[in-house]
């Protein structure tokens, strides 16, 4: 039975995970008068964290930029496990008193913005069975960028053959044994990366099987100059210089990848061919086609994979998908891989907005034909933020950024008495069109035409940078003639004093 509940939020927050509970911490400190709740469609807080199953799932970034701003990351590493992280996510939620505002089992279907109401109404489908109907004046989507309902998984000729059992990581099965077993992990990603050196303590053997390599860079796990700082000085302090050592480590990183990526390229493999020697072929197995951060790198902490190879527990072998046989897979290249198990880390399927319709004043709105704008907004959509963070460094450096606009954002909109704000992309053609991501990952490449552009100009232009975007989120003027701000045509005669002159402006 639909339901609408008769209040009115201030603010909607769609998902409890790291984006979610944190532009609600940011709320609760920057917009204390503001209410607002958070919906998520699982029965648990923590979204990726609590979602993904697999054995050794981690962080693929430092937690001390992947961690809030806000909240030091005190743990001794620093490449951390699912389990400390949702620790981490649960307990910022609980000291925060963040936990009594989410309300659970609310998968969001659709929302539809009116003008005139300058309002949200967002429809809501319960786990339990029914739906539900919530209003509010500013929606922060905080869903993160993929599908629960699917990752990628591609079918392979033969696939019904297989006597084994195939397993995607989105869906891993609880319980699973493969101790002993021969196991074969499709992919060559952070998901792979970090599944081949895990299952290879207990597994009989562990290939991993990829179509072309990825670059693969060894970290420490402990963050030797972060825990020193800590035993020295206070958390906060040590936390805040940590991170932004990190901060410059990863963007001078990038930086030098982009201006010379032949010389980082040679350094990358390099340090793969010191670590595995002559047990891997370097050039085959680990030397890509693209420049270093044409795609992610895969980091691994204190060199796990290079060990799983060294010690023959795990291998790699880069060649294409023939068919499944009833016993493994046939390769292009005549050989054959006998497996118990397959894992088939192919992907992830990548959603906008948790996949729900949207609507602007009875016109439904495609997310791939609008315009990014600041990274945080979208062109002729009202009172909504986006969550999407760094592909080049942690999410989490930009959700806070993000968090921090829309409290700027919401601030400003009290002051000066409007109650709506639009980006607004007047000459198209100006401003002109481009994918909003430019990277060459499949996983990017084949939601290109659902995900929102970017243009050629600023503020239409998404920065992969952190200090640019700590500059435009946090400093620069709200009011930039671009996001334009307005009140409902019934409302415009009430407007206040200051709304009347900014309006006139």
């Amino acid at each position: 039975m639909a339901g609408m509940t008769e209040e009115i939020l201030d603010v909607l927050i769609v998902g409890a995970g790291l984006s979610g509970i944190g532009q609600a911490a940011y709320l609760q400190q920057r917009c204390p008068h503001k209410r607002y709740a958070i919906v998520e469609r699982r029965d648990a807080i923590g979204g990726t964290w609590d979602l993904f199953r697999y054995p050794g799932i981690r962080s693929d970034s430092d937690m001390h930029t992947l961690g809030y701003a806000f909240k030091p990351w005190v743990h001794e590493r620093s490449i951390a496990n699912a389990p400390a992280i949702l620790d981490y996510v649960r307990e910022t939620a609980s000291e925060r008193g963040i936990d009594r505002h989410i309300r659970y089992g609310r998968k969001v279907v659709r929302a539809a913005w009116s003008t005139a109401d300058a309002l949200w109404t967002v429809s809501l489908e319960l786990s339990g069975g029914g739906s539900e109907t919530i209003r509010a004046r500013f929606l922060a989507m905080c869903s993160g960028y993929y599908s629960y309902d699917a990752g990628h998984a591609p079918h392979f000729q033969g696939q019904e053959d297989f006597t084994g059992q195939i397993v995607h990581p989105q869906f891993w099965p609880e319980g699973l044994d493969y101790a002993g077993k021969r196991v074969v992990v499709i992919g060559s990603g952070a998901t792979a990366v970090t599944l081949v050196p895990e299952m290879a303590r207990t597994a009989g053997h562990v290939t991993m099987l990829q179509r072309s390599p990825t670059y693969v860079i060894s970290a420490p796990a402990a963050d030797g100059i972060a825990n020193r700082l800590r035993r020295v000085l206070p958390a906060g302090l040590a936390y805040r210089l940590t991170r932004w050592k990190n901060v410059l480590r990863q963007q001078i990183f990038f930086q030098l990848a982009r201006r010379k990526p032949d010389f980082v390229k040679r350094r990358l493999i390099k340090a793969t061919q010191d670590a595995v020697g002559d047990r891997c072929d370097v050039e085959r197995h680990f030397t890509p086609r693209y420049n270093p951060w044409d795609q992610r790198l895969c980091l691994i902490p204190d060199g796990d994979l290079f060990e799983a190879i060294n010690s023959g527990t795990a291998s790699v072998v880069t060649d294409t998908i023939e068919r499944f046989t009833e016993t493994g897979i046939a390769l292009s290249s005549g050989d054959v891989l006998p497996a118990d198990i397959v894992v088939t880390a192919t992907g992830l399927k990548l959603e906008v907005g948790g996949g729900a319709e949207l609507v602007v004043d009875g016109q439904p709105v495609h997310l791939g034909r609008t315009l990014n704008y600041k990274g945080t907004m979208f062109s002729g959509i009202p009172n909504l933020s986006s969550t999407f963070g760094y592909t080049n460094a942690s999410w989490t450096l930009k959700a806070d950024l993000t968090a921090e606009y829309v409290c700027r954002l919401l601030n400003h909109m009290d002051a000066t008495g409007f109650a709506i704000a639009t980006p607004v992309a007047d000459d198209r053609d100006a401003i002109g069109e481009e994918p909003m991501l430019d990277f060459s990952s499949g996983y990017v490449q084949r939601a290109v035409d659902i995900l929102p552009k970017q243009g050629r100009i600023k503020p239409w232009r998404l920065n992969q940078n952190y200090f640019r975007d700590l500059v435009t989120l946090r400093h620069r003027s709200i009011a930039d003639g671009t996001l334009r701000f307005s009140n409902p045509p019934a409302a415009a005669l009430a407007a206040t004093p200051a709304a009347r002159l900014h309006a006139a402006e």
